[in-house]
């Protein structure tokens, strides 16, 4: 099979963000670039010009492709011919960026995948909304962690009935890398993060709980209709939540709870789910990807292993491996089948046809301004001492 048929060549990457000192830049470009699908191709790497054209070796971007600001970048790359243009753009750096960044690359003309959370906060997530409705574009948002085969494999299994009615979600994402007061050390990560005026309302809940939520959501299609919310800040002098648990009702009866630590000693990137159905539950954790475990009362546990020949892989999840079983598929490999789908449409976009953009495999614009309702309504429950406020948004449509 070509490279990305119908149009049978590599996608061009304009990357902004992922300079000197970045950690999820540098992820983005290592997932568009795993399957040979895509080659970064030109990049503002800094908000600082000279820092950005630096950083520009460490993608192999040539100098010629090398710019100080990402409007000069879609400036520029928007005068060039189709055959040499960029053909979409990976948004990679701090939250407040995302809108004018985002919205710019769209208004150019070019295919988006954006960094979580999508925006700054709501009220910009729906003017992107708009601004994305009303173009052909191709927008992504990196919820990366549906990108797992057995977390694909699990979402049609419940889909499909396998768990019948779907009575509880919890999920928890624990982190202890902010136990002290890194910012106050000027470690780059944790500054911006728990910076009101760069991250957003929220710290932990903005910055992890949206992944958890967002998994909840994908893998059962429940449809959220309240939630109540306490965040707290544990360590002295933060200015943002880093711990936080919520409680979500469902418009099916169901309840969810969704935790989020970043204060918890000794803890990594602890994201886990477990569902319950009236036919069985399912459990499944990030630190351990590459299992799913299904339970049903007076059966042996089950474990499924990520194994894209095995007769009980969905179609879904089996098209997510790239290995055979028993070699791990991980972080890289998730992230890079979000990237994976979101090609597929801008394949298809390139050759001129129609792609769906509501309904897709990859998490995108609906999604983006559904996890930018969940922290608005998180801490606004929080702030009225986890009031019930309402939770389904008009964007929300499993």
């Amino acid at each position: 099979m070509a490279i990305n048929e119908p149009l049978n060549r590599k996608l061009r990457m304009g990357l902004v963000g992922g300079g000197q000192g970045s950690f999820i830049g540098r992820v983005h470009s290592i997932a568009a670039c795993l399957d040979n699908r895509a080659v970064v191709t030109a990049g503002a790497l800094s908000s600082n010009p000279e820092r950005s054209k630096a950083s520009a070796p460490d993608y192999d971007i040539h100098e010629s492709r090398a710019y100080g600001s990402y409007e000069a970048m879609f400036d520029a790359e928007s005068k060039l011919p189709d055959g040499e243009r960029i053909d979409f753009v990976s948004v990679t750096t701090p939250n407040h960026t995302h809108y004018e960044i985002a919205r710019a690359a769209v208004e150019a003309g070019f295919n988006v995948i954006c960094d979580k959370p999508m925006t700054f906060d709501l009220a910009q997530a729906e003017a992107l909304l708009e601004t994305v409705s009303n173009s052909d574009v191709v927008f992504a948002v990196s919820h990366n962690y549906t990108g797992y085969p057995l977390v694909r494999q699990a979402r049609e299994m419940i889909l499909n009935g396998e768990l019948g009615e779907i009575n509880a979600i919890r999920t928890q994402y624990i982190q202890g890398w902010l136990r002290t007061q890194l910012e106050a050390e000027d470690q780059k990560q944790a500054a911006w993060r728990t910076d009101p005026s760069k991250s957003g309302a929220a710290g932990a809940f903005g910055d992890i709980a949206t992944h958890a939520y967002n998994l909840g959501r994908y893998m059962t299609g429940l449809l959220p209709e309240t939630v109540s919310c306490h965040l707290k800040t544990f360590v002295e002098g933060r200015r943002l939540d880093d711990y936080g648990t919520a409680v979500v009702r469902y418009e099916n009866g169901g309840l969810g709870t969704v935790t989020a630590s970043q204060i918890s000693h000794g803890r990594e990137n602890d994201l886990e789910i477990e569902i319950d159905g009236t036919k069985g539950s399912l459990r499944w954790r990030q630190e351990n990807p590459n299992e799913l475990i299904f339970r049903q009362n007076g059966k042996a546990h089950q474990i499924y292993t990520r194994d894209p020949n095995a007769s009980y892989m969905s179609g879904s999840g089996a098209a997510a491996c790239r290995l055979p079983s028993g070699h791990p598929e991980a972080f890289f490999e998730a992230f890079a089948n979000v990237y994976a789908s979101a090609f597929d449409a801008m394949a298809l976009r390139g050759d001129g046809q129609t792609v769906e953009r509501r309904d897709t495999v990859y998490p995108n614009i609906y999604d983006g301004v559904e996890g930018m309702y969940f922290i608005q309504q998180c801490v606004a429950s929080s702030e009225q001492d986890a009031a019930w406020l309402p939770l389904k948004h008009d964007a929300a449509r499993r």
